[in-house]
């Protein structure tokens, strides 16, 4: 992972873990200052959203790049090594520049006297990485939320928000309208708003605490859906999964917008950038095991979407689940089961998130087998009658992938 590098700083930022979540954009502005603003350095576009961010920013890193600009893009969580988090021109930065970028972020939180968390380093070197390199379109994924992100300390030039479902209501609120609300705050005044296909510009209007410009995505189709890939026009869509049309929708009218901005993004590049498009963890087909995928689906609306693909598709899978103890297991497991499993397995990682076999076997209304971590790499690996599925948290892929020795790439 670190090729032999000595590292100081990567350890030192994994121990801030446990600062958890801060409201409040003073940590991230003081680090930026302290650093001479790299964020002002290029244009940055912000993507916020409950679902569907890092798909909406695969499709447009892909994209970009394909038409030959230097993109810049950071992202979260990480599913194996936290340099996944930030990539520049199609690649994951290299664990010795995280190692220099963190250490001028440290270097800035004791100059300003205060202590950053995980989640602010990163953002801070991300950014700092984009001026290092020198990239042309900087995209930033949102964390959670929006008002008090970290990322929303840049004056982005274009907003995203790609949807708006229930999630991490302890800290955003316990409806949609106001989990909106918070998303929202990422717009700008007179600046583009682009919105994802599934959100009523009517329903979003009265909700802005700002005045952007509103842009609703339109539908894409008609569409050839398999299980594996999609074709939209005879061209193909490299993300698997019904919902990945509406994600890809979205940014084609991010591309749209700056090409009215008047970045020359020439429409012959994007769609080879579409079919070249990769995003781990995201229905994904893991390399080097027969016939298994998997996919972050964490709440009800991410697991609505893939049971949906399912059913398109006429797949029905082997079911392998796990799931962090905080979220809506009930609910997740209620979208799921309409998929009709042929079985379903439940995997318990080492981390006291998990939820336990009890807690599982309540919200999915039955009794299953349970597997540690080691285990489920044995059953994966076994030959299979049909597709296995594995679901439930994004940490349960990157733990899994881990245990195969498989690369997040």
């Amino acid at each position: 992972m670190n090729g032999g590098l000595d590292l100081v700083n990567i350890p030192r930022l994994q121990e801030r873990g446990h600062l958890g979540i801060k409201c409040g954009l003073e940590n991230i502005h003081a680090l930026l200052d302290g650093l001479g603003r790299p964020d002002e350095g290029y244009p940055v576009i912000l993507i916020a959203g409950t679902n569907g961010k890092g798909s909406t920013g695969a499709f447009l890193a892909h994209m970009l790049k394909a038409a030959g600009f230097v993109v810049g893009w950071t992202t979260s969580p990480h599913l194996v090594d936290v340099t996944e988090r930030i990539w520049v021109d199609g690649e994951p930065i290299g664990a010795g520049a995280l190692e220099l970028l963190l250490g001028e972020a440290f270097e800035a939180e004791a100059r300003a006297g205060l202590q950053a968390t995980y989640f602010e380093l990163m953002i801070t070197a991300a950014l700092s990485a984009f001026r290092m390199t020198g990239v042309e379109v900087a995209l930033v994924e949102v964390g959670m939320g929006g008002r008090w992100d970290a990322t929303n300390a840049t004056e982005p030039l274009l907003t995203v928000l790609t949807s708006v479902g229930l999630d991490h209501q302890q800290y955003l609120g316990d409806t949609r309208e106001a989990i909106a609300r918070e998303k929202l705050c990422t717009a700008r005044d007179g600046r583009p708003l682009v919105l994802g296909p599934t959100l009523d510009p009517a329903w979003i209007r009265p909700l802005l605490s700002s005045e952007p410009t509103l842009h609703p995505a339109p539908h894409l189709g008609p569409a050839d859906i398999r299980w594996d890939h999609s074709r939209v026009g005879g061209r193909r869509v490299g993300l698997a999964g019904l919902h990945q049309l509406d994600n890809l929708a979205t940014a084609f009218e991010v591309v749209r917008q700056l090409q009215a901005l008047g970045f020359p993004i020439p429409d012959d590049r994007l769609w080879p950038g579409v079919a070249e498009t990769r995003w781990p963890g995201r229905l994904w087909r893991v390399p080097g095991l027969e016939g298994v995928w998997m996919d972050g689906a964490h709440n009800p609306d991410g697991a609505r979407v893939l049971a949906d693909h399912a059913l398109a598709c006429g797949v029905r899978p082997h079911l392998s689940f796990g799931a962090m103890g905080d979220k809506d297991l009930a609910g997740v497991a209620a979208e799921l089961k309409r998929m009709r499993p042929l079985s379903v397995t439940f995997i318990q990682g080492d981390a006291p998130r998990y939820a336990t076999a009890s807690a599982l076997g309540q919200a999915w209304g039955l009794e299953a087998p349970m597997l540690t971590l080691r285990q489920a790499v044995a059953h994966l690996k076994a030959p299979s009658d049909a597709p296995r599925l594995v679901t439930g948290s994004l940490y349960l892929v990157g733990d899994l992938l881990r245990e195969f020795g498989i690369p997040a790439r």
